[in-house]
């Protein structure tokens, strides 16, 4: 960690912006939920790929979920052991999960399929201590995972468990379709749904005769209801340290806790079309768009305050375009050639990838330290 004190001004944009404070904050309310409700939590550090803020959000020495195992070497690096892998697993990888097992990460990679569990059988003595492996199931219909009510559950299981050099450890679920539920209602029924489902599943296998020690589920609006997760083992979750707009549009959050935003500058205008043009476009916010009401983001001033109506219409590369919802002039005050501004964004996973570096403030004005992330796959 860099300690430093300089003013925002100084800094050449587009700059990732982190709220200590909200970070402290937003990481304190999923711990308490988790401690109340009796689970593990495991974060998923995808959101910021950085040893520092782990230690807020994810203290050491774990458990932990990563996207890439590049993140799973830096962490293992800053001490964290227990490492889930939550991408299906292919042959491609082996080398590189047993280089983890070699340095001593307790790693645990997960399969939602045949062909998966097929290749790790045969790869089976390639690693050099037994490797850990859950199965993925499909809670919501949204994306991977084999069918907890499936025979082909039972019977990856068995093969996995029946292998030597593999531990078949437990199962693990996302509820991804949570990011379409609007209402504490329907957060609370998806929260149920996840937990259910994959409990259902965990309870086949036992009575199949196998092992569950890890019964995972975990998306932050389904973690953050007030739904109970009664039979689960622990909790993921990433997007709560930050929070973003989506959250805040689902209400988990108010805007007032996202704790990251792209401190970013005004590069002229298009006064015809009321628009103002800043140095942050999609390769310093990302793709991901949001609402209509908010684009690609919502404008604050460079203190962090929300300019009510004006956000981020369209994006181009390095150019961001600003205009107001309601088609307002651009105001003298405020919008000038030099100012910075800063963007709220959407998903914030994805906007902290843009970034090597994270630019750490305590009190929106000057920025403490620097915070280096993870790079790569």
């Amino acid at each position: 960690m860099s300690e430093l004190l300089s003013d925002f001004s100084a800094l050449v944009t587009p700059v990732c912006l982190i709220d200590k404070n909200k970070l402290r904050a937003n990481s304190k309310r999923m711990q308490e939920k988790c401690r109340r409700d009796g689970v593990t939590l495991r974060p998923h550090v995808k959101t910021l790929k950085s040893r520092e803020a782990a230690e807020i959000y994810a203290p050491r020495p774990g458990p932990v979920t990563v996207s890439t195992l590049e993140e799973a070497r830096y962490f293992a690096q800053a001490g964290y052991k227990d490492i889930l892998y939550a991408v299906g697993i292919t042959p491609n990888k082996f080398s590189a999960v047993n280089e983890l097992l070699e340095r001593g990460v307790d790693l645990i990679v997960v399969v939602d399929n045949e062909a998966a569990v097929e290749a790790l059988v045969k790869a089976r003595r390639t690693f050099i201590v037994p490797l850990r492996v859950m199965i993925e199931l499909d809670v919501d219909d949204h994306r991977a995972g084999a069918g907890p009510e499936s025979m082909q559950l039972i019977s990856m299981a068995e093969q996995l468990h029946n292998t030597a050099h593999i531990c078949f450890s437990g199962v693990m679920a996302h509820a991804g379709a949570s990011y379409g539920c609007n209402s504490p209602e329907a957060q609370y029924a998806m929260a149920e749904q996840e937990c259910n489902r994959t409990v259902l599943a965990a309870n086949r296998l036992k009575a199949a005769g196998l092992p569950v020690d890890i019964i995972s589920v975990g998306s932050t609006p389904t973690a953050l209801s007030d739904y109970k997760p009664g039979g689960v083992t622990e909790i993921r979750a990433g997007v709560y340290a930050t929070f973003d707009l989506v959250m805040a549009g689902l209400g988990v959050c108010s805007v007032s806790d996202i704790a990251m935003s792209v401190l970013t500058t005004v590069i002229g205008h298009q006064m015809k079309k009321n628009q103002v043009l800043v140095d942050a476009g999609w390769m310093g916010l990302s793709r991901d768009k949001g609402s209509d009401s908010h684009g690609y983001g919502l404008v604050a001033d460079a203190g962090g305050n929300i300019l009510d109506g004006w956000y981020v219409s369209q994006t181009n590369q390095e150019h961001g375009i600003i205009e107001h919802k309601d088609g307002l002039p651009v105001p003298d005050q405020g919008f000038g050639f030099g100012r910075q501004l800063r963007i709220l964004p959407n998903h914030a996973c994805a906007t902290a990838g843009q970034y090597r570096r994270y630019h750490v403030t305590r009190d929106n004005r000057t920025v403490s330290a620097i915070w280096h992330s993870a790079d790569g796959w």
